[in-house]
């Protein structure tokens, strides 16, 4: 075994080597830690030590069966008859306690796991019985809320005590008919393989004794990831020999979110005072400017136990950095970049990584445009996703009312207390008559019944009927909000208030905004909603992806060749969330460092200065750059040409700029800068429509630039851009306090003022 030894770096052989008393490997990102854990596993019992007394715990089973074939590899190389280490996760290492101990946990031997499809049927059948139909509570969000308490050792009875609202009591209800229901059938979920794991070595010495005798040497990977009941288990599990090793990186640690503490890693020494700390510090995949500028803005983290990594692979180019006009402006320069890179060469692995999941639509829809190929990890397609769906469903049926699709997909979202048994009795009615389903609801309304069912439809059919007085009158992005609060979708999510309704908001957000961007373009409603249908057919893409588009918590485990960290501004990178919580900073910091370590040959930083606001989509509002960028040294960084700002420059910009003027007098008008710009050519437009005389501005203006005209909705504003001839002509008015709209002249009701 000796002779394989020699294949590890100093610190990954030592960690290999230290195999009595406790030991914390703290292996940074990249340095090669499943190669000492698997080293030190085969060092183990090519030194004698059963195979079976060898236990390593991690999070997949997909990294439990990575490290059992290392070994094995391992092994089989020293030549040592292969033998299998207890290798496996949390919960499949409790499954075979559990079944092993079951007469002392209480059990029967043969007791049913559910999974978490299981999981889920149980909750449904759980309000079935209990008659509780009502879209606010979805099962999987209360089978979230069922995981969270009994992780927090919170019965039915507590829950409900506690409860403040009809729907947190009627939570804590299906929580006790779940609980029944598991308890009759003889099973077990998840939380309850590590809870009545965690008891029985708690609650009985002898069992306890017997385990800890078996395990003689433990191992825990990912130990930065474990939670409250997983640590317990881990201490129950460690003999008094202490032979216990954990693997981690404090700064890798980005799922509190889900009950990870990274505390349970900063306190193994003082969990253990005789343990010994392995730092692995070689880095294998980044070079050295990546890892100096990652480490730069995790350093400002004040509870670390502290790495210095050193590249293997050499210094490196500098990372880049490209400040954009606005998100549209960030997806154009991050798609001509990877058109560039794969131009060079094809098999480079590309990603493109953000914070939230609504900013893949501006990457969408610019490489669809493109032709660069993509696919997307950890979320949906943006127009796939189920709240644009619905919304987009509730706009189509304020059009065409006997889109009995549309129809359906939103009778009762939100719930209106619309059952099956009235949509039955409608596809019925429709079906004998051969008639759309809102025809049927419009028999039922004006129909002598007066029942129950009725007044919800009723009501339903009020809200279309309002819908479409208001897509008559309103512009697009402010129709699309009046259904997003009329149909009180949106104080649905807010409501409800769980991490992925949050993300539900902000993708509704994002998909007004969308609107508005698409009708400053010329576009009609019709064309956007055209457009928003072909992109969810056209979905998939054939053959070897150009890039990934991917989530920052997503690439945890993953590297590339190339890295884009985009939209790293104030509120979105760090989140907006995490600025109001206890730590969550510190989390958001660390998430961008494992973002930057993803990448292998070239790190790539950008943000948008603009983004439209929800509520006034005609408005921008300048954004702060991330304080993250801040953090990087800057002559670890260059400047894109093209950029707004040096990296870490924060600039005070326009509130509201006028998007008419050309680049070059955009960027003088946001810097503030006195000196105009040279005038870009402008193409000379027809005559102008409105009769007065209008203010030169210079012998290549067009005439129309300057006139006061007035609008019916935006009141009295400035012509400041003329595009395009003729029924194409596209006009841009300045009012004041709205910002700048952009209009089709012919559509524009425009009036001289």
């Amino acid at each position: 075994m000796l002779n394989l030894l020699d294949e590890l770096n100093p610190e990954q052989r030592l960690a290999a080597e230290t195999v009595e008393g406790p030991v914390l490997i703290l292996a940074g990102a990249g340095t090669g830690k499943t190669r000492a854990i698997t080293y030190r596993m085969a060092n183990l019992i090519a030194n004698g030590v059963p195979a079976e007394a060898v236990l390593a715990v991690t999070f997949t089973n997909k990294a439990a069966e990575e490290m059992r074939n290392r070994v094995s590899e391992l092994l089989l190389r020293a030549g040592i008859p292969p033998a299998q280490p207890w290798l496996s996760t949390f919960h499949s290492l409790c499954a075979r306690l559990l079944r092993r101990e079951a007469a002392a946990a209480g059990l029967p031997r043969d007791f049913s796991i559910y999974d978490d499809d299981d999981q889920l049927a149980a909750v449904k059948l759980a309000m079935a019985k209990l008659q509780i139909d009502d879209d606010s509570l979805t099962p999987r969000n209360v089978l979230s809320r069922i995981s969270y308490a009994k992780n927090h050792g919170q019965s039915s009875e507590q829950m409900r005590a506690e409860a403040f609202d009809q729907n947190g009591r009627r939570t804590a209800d299906i929580f006790a008919a779940y609980e029944k229901l598991l308890q009759d059938s003889k099973a077990l979920d998840f939380d309850d393989l590590l809870l009545r794991s965690a008891r029985l070595l708690r609650e009985s010495t002898a069992t306890r004794m017997k385990w800890q005798a078996r395990f003689q040497y433990i191992h825990v990977d990912e130990y930065q990831d474990t939670n409250r009941v997983q640590y317990e288990l881990m201490r129950l599990l460690t003999g008094p020999q202490q032979n216990v090793c954990v693997v981690g990186d404090e700064d890798q640690s980005i799922y509190r979110w889900r009950g990870a503490d990274v505390s349970i890693l900063l306190s193994f020494s003082r969990d253990f005072p005789a343990a010994r700390i392995v730092k692995l510090e070689r880095n294998y995949r980044s070079t050295q400017q990546i890892l100096n500028a990652a480490g730069a803005v995790v350093a400002n983290n004040p509870e670390r136990l502290g790495k210095s990594l050193s590249a293997e692979k050499g210094e490196g180019i500098n990372l880049k950095y490209f400040e954009a006009r606005d998100a549209q402006a960030e997806a154009e320069f991050v798609a001509g970049e990877l058109e560039r890179i794969i131009n060079d060469d094809s098999d480079q692995t590309c990603a493109v990584e953000y914070r939230t999941n609504f900013q893949s639509r501006a990457f969408e829809e610019v490489f669809r445009r493109r032709g660069l190929r993509y696919k997307l990890v950890g979320g949906f397609s943006f127009y796939n996703r189920a709240e644009v769906k619905d919304a987009l469903a509730y706009v189509r049926l304020a059009m065409h009312p006997e889109d009995d699709i549309s129809l359906l997909r939103v009778l009762n979202v939100p719930p209106r207390g619309i059952g099956k048994t009235t949509v039955d009795a409608l596809r019925e009615a429709a079906r004998v008559d051969g008639s759309s389903l809102w025809a049927a609801i419009e028999k039922f309304v004006s129909g002598a019944s007066a029942g129950r069912a009725v007044t919800p439809l009723r009501a339903f059919r009020d809200l279309i009927g309002k819908l479409q007085v208001a897509l008559a009158e309103k512009e697009p992005a402010e129709f699309l909000r009046t259904v997003l609060e009329e149909s009180g979708y949106m104080e649905m999510l807010k409501d409800r208030n769980t991490p992925e309704d949050v993300a539900r908001i902000e993708n509704l957000e994002e998909l007004t905004r969308a609107v508005a961007e698409s009708m400053e373009a010329g576009e009609t409603f019709t064309d956007f909603l055209d457009g928003a249908a072909l992109v969810s057919d056209a979905d998939q893409y054939d053959g070897k992806p150009g890039a990934t588009l991917i989530t920052l918590h997503s690439t945890k485990g993953l590297e590339f060749d190339h890295v884009f960290l985009t939209g790293m501004e104030e509120g979105i990178c760090p989140h907006s969330r995490a600025l109001n919580e206890d730590k969550g900073v510190e989390e958001e910091r660390r998430l961008v460092y494992v973002g930057m370590t993803r990448a292998r040959r070239s790190l790539t930083m950008t943000r948008a200065v603009y983004r439209r606001i929800f509520g006034n989509e005609q408005q921008l509002r300048a954004s702060l750059p991330s304080r993250f960028l801040a953090e990087i040294p800057s002559e670890l960084v260059d400047t894109v040409r093209g950029s707004m700002a040096e990296i870490g420059e924060k600039r005070r910009y326009e509130p509201d700029p006028e998007y008419s003027y050309s680049p070059e007098e955009f960027l003088r008008r946001v810097r503030g800068e006195t000196k105009p710009a040279t005038p870009a050519p402008r193409r000379q437009a027809s005559s102008p429509s409105f009769g007065r005389p209008a203010v030169k501005r210079g012998g290549d203006a067009n005439p129309m630039l300057g006139r006061k005209v007035r609008h019916p909705s935006y009141g009295v504003g400035t012509v400041v851009g003329v595009e395009g001839d003729d029924e194409d002509r596209r006009i841009s008015v300045s009012f004041p306090g709205r910002g700048t709209k952009k209009f089709i002249e012919r559509y524009a009701q425009l009036e001289q003022a």
